[in-house]
């Protein structure tokens, strides 16, 4: 039997979906991409909503018998890729297609964790989820309750609060080990409860901390490299955006081998790759390093403990002391750009941290070695070949050993950035020193576009990124295949041209009162979008008393239930930042407005985008603030139109878009609805549509 074109296959794929049409943009799409696999050519494609961009990337992917990988920012089209699309073209290929979700080597349980803590005693399983070095640079891709970097070296609660705490981590830790006698994939996506950072930490790894199989006397049942070897034998592997910046970091060591790749969502990879490529070091993970150094020095009888004098408890507390005096040095202020070598008392005081770093690496080879393992002898020597050693206090060492040296790597590398990277401190809750490059292009080209075809895709698609992330121009294609929704007819844009400046004193009563002239011609039924935490919090407050409707609030339940109680109730209003303005669906007559409260361009004082503008030069604006701009302020317009059905309008409370020069762009980046300047249009369309779905409802 003949291999079906991509066009047919298209077409049977599309036809077993309810009211299926191949769509002409979806088309155009799929073959574009087929033409790139083939080729080893690249493609670079502006896909709106609606387009179906998903099946168009698949069917020629499994069609061109490589081994392709898929990266992608979100967790949710990733279970739809592996959940939804990919079967659909496996039934219209009518043969096996094998497919796999690939995610951070922290998503999945230790073997080698699980068995050493079911040797420690009830106490001590207690007390191990605060000794753990808790997860840091690894997005979990399966459901998660807070950054698990928030509570990298936490100190213990004490006195009550700390018994409460400890029990309650306690209990989390006996559920994931009963947990782990009957999992067969060891993911974290598969729990059905949401486990404290403390307590998953206690039996996962970090890729910085994992030895490796050949190390790990658990490295034969090891649940990721389960996963890895599953993803070797897959025809298409599915992975997050960070995860592929991890490999680029390690040079191609974490995914499979493959022949092609697409970027979904591919807006978000150069930020993406800048923050993989680069270094984020905070005094919450020097501490952590410090407490499971001291644990594991304890378990292979070396006295680590606090206060005994000894060498190997003199190294812990030094990195101790010294992660206070680097906490003094980053907290207060701004974030700050830092000089080459860094300058000053930050230079003397990393300095002194790579110092330390280095002697208590020392205690733990030595520690290691006195328990009797080889594995950390062999990390010494950079060898791979020793063998795993079978004793746990050598593993705990080795893990211990290998997240001191990479932090000190790290450390030492910020010291040494010369013009190509940016080195800054970041302020806030979690104070570090940050850095990354300023520009991947280079890193693309060599590990990336060199080696393989590659498909970059988005339904917001700046102009000239494929260029700017080092796709050659001769070998690759762009193309716009727009969206198939009646924007025109269905969409409307307000711009509030009329509202004062931001810095007169009467802007936010204007603004406030804005909104609700909106919110309350559309019944409700509102995504509102704001740029600070500061503005959303003002105008929640004061609109919660005016509104006849629920006012949901980012931060007070969880994004996925936010988003449920906006779809699910009849009229509601959600008032969010920025994590709301991408990746967003509520499709229906839940959502007919989505507010802006000002054209998002990126904080002047942002250390990177400030060097990137340097770097420009007088081009800067052009080519560092406004793309970024014009694209997410279209993923924010983005969230109302999701069907062929729905209708609304998108309010925009910021003059500039029709008043200053660059307006016209930022424009053109939006979804083609009409526009006006009036709000009483606005609000007529806004309550036309709301008598109808009123209308609707009352029938029904």
């Amino acid at each position: 039997m003949t291999e079906p074109k991509v066009a047919e296959l298209l077409q049977r794929v599309v036809a077993t979906l309810p009211a299926g049409e191949l769509r002409a943009g979806q088309l155009e799409m799929a073959e574009a991409v087929a033409k790139a696999f083939a080729t080893g050519g690249n493609v670079a494609v502006a896909a709106g909503t609606g387009t179906g961009k998903s099946l168009a990337y698949l069917v020629p992917a499994v069609l061109s018998s490589k081994r392709v990988v898929v990266a992608t920012a979100t967790k949710a089209l990733q279970d739809q890729l592996a959940n939804k699309d990919l079967p659909l073209v496996a039934r219209g290929l009518e043969r096996p297609v094998r497919w796999a979700v690939l995610k951070g080597r922290s998503n999945y349980l230790c073997r080698q964790r699980l068995l050493e803590l079911e040797r420690l005693g009830d106490q001590q399983r207690l007390d191990a989820p605060f000794d753990a070095e808790l997860p840091e640079g690894e997005q979990p891709v399966g459901p998660t309750g807070s950054d698990p970097a928030d509570a990298a070296g936490a100190r213990r609660p004490s006195g009550a609060a700390g018994a409460v705490t400890a029990r309650r981590v306690g209990e989390e830790v006996r559920r994931l080990v009963t947990w782990a006698g009957s999992t067969t994939s060891g993911d974290r996506a598969e729990l059905d409860f949401e486990p404290s950072s403390a307590a998953w930490s206690s039996l996962s790894v970090t890729a910085d901390e994992c030895p490796g199989s050949r190390r790990c006397p658990s490295g034969g049942e090891c649940f990721a490299e389960a996963a890895r070897a599953r993803a070797a034998a897959a025809d298409v592997v599915i992975v997050n955006l960070h995860l592929f910046g991890a490999d680029l970091r390690c040079g191609g060591e974490v995914l499979p081998e493959h022949e092609a790749l697409v970027i979904d969502e591919a807006h978000e990879l150069e930020d993406i790759l800048a923050s993989c490529l680069g270094v984020e070091v905070g005094p919450g993970r020097l501490r952590a390093l410090a407490s499971t150094a001291r644990a594991a020095l304890i378990a292979a009888g070396r006295r680590a403990q606090r206060g005994e004098d000894t060498d190997q408890a003199r190294a812990v507390e030094a990195v101790l002391a010294a992660a206070t005096g680097f906490e003094e040095l980053l907290e207060g202020g701004e974030d700050r750009r830092l000089p080459p070598g860094l300058g000053g008392a930050i230079a003397e005081q990393v300095t002194l941290v790579v110092e330390r770093l280095d002697r208590l690496g020392v205690e733990l080879r030595r520690g290691a070695e006195a328990s009797g393992g080889t594995g950390t002898r062999a990390a010494r020597q950079g060898g791979e070949g020793a063998g795993p050693s079978g004793g746990d206090a050598d593993q705990r060492c080795l893990r211990a050993l290998l997240g001191v040296d990479r932090c000190r790597e790290e450390l030492a590398a910020c010291l040494a950035a010369g013009g190509d990277e940016v080195v800054w401190v970041s302020s806030g809750p979690r104070p570090a020193l940050r850095s990354a490059p300023l520009d991947v292009s280079e890193t693309m080209s060599a590990q990336v576009f060199s080696t393989m075809a590659v498909v970059m895709t988005s339904a917001t698609l700046p102009r000239g990124l494929a260029a700017r992330i080092g796709a050659p121009c001769e070998t690759t294609e762009e193309l716009d295949v727009g969206s198939p929704f009646a924007y025109k007819e269905h969409g409307l844009l307000y711009c509030a041209a009329s509202l004062p400046d931001r810095r007169r004193p009467e802007a936010e009563a204007a603004i406030h009162e804005e909104i609700e002239a909106l919110v309350l011609a559309a019944g409700g039924r509102t995504l509102a979008l704001f740029t600070s935490r500061r503005a959303m919090a003002d105008a929640a407050e004061v609109l919660a008393g005016r509104l006849p409707w629920p006012v949901l609030v980012q931060g007070e339940l969880p994004k996925a239930a936010l988003l449920e109680a906006l779809s699910s109730q009849s009229a509601a209003c959600l008032f969010a930042t920025m994590s709301f303005w991408q990746g967003v669906d509520v499709p229906g007559p839940a959502l007919t407005l989505v507010v802006i409260d000002r054209i998002p361009f990126p904080r002047p004082d942002d250390p990177l985008m400030a060097a990137r503008r340097d770097a420009a030069g007088r081009a800067g604006f052009q080519t560092v603030d406004l793309p970024r701009a014009a694209t997410l302020l279209a993923q924010g317009a983005g969230r109302l139109i999701r069907t062929a059905t729905d209708r609304g309008v998108v309010a925009v409370l910021d003059p500039r878009l029709v008043t200053a020069s660059y307006g016209p762009v930022l424009v053109k980046a939006l979804p083609p609805m009409r526009r006006t300047k009036d709000r009483a249009e606005a609000e007529a369309f806004l309550r036309g549509i709301h008598a109808e779905a009123t209308s609707t409802l009352s029938a029904s």
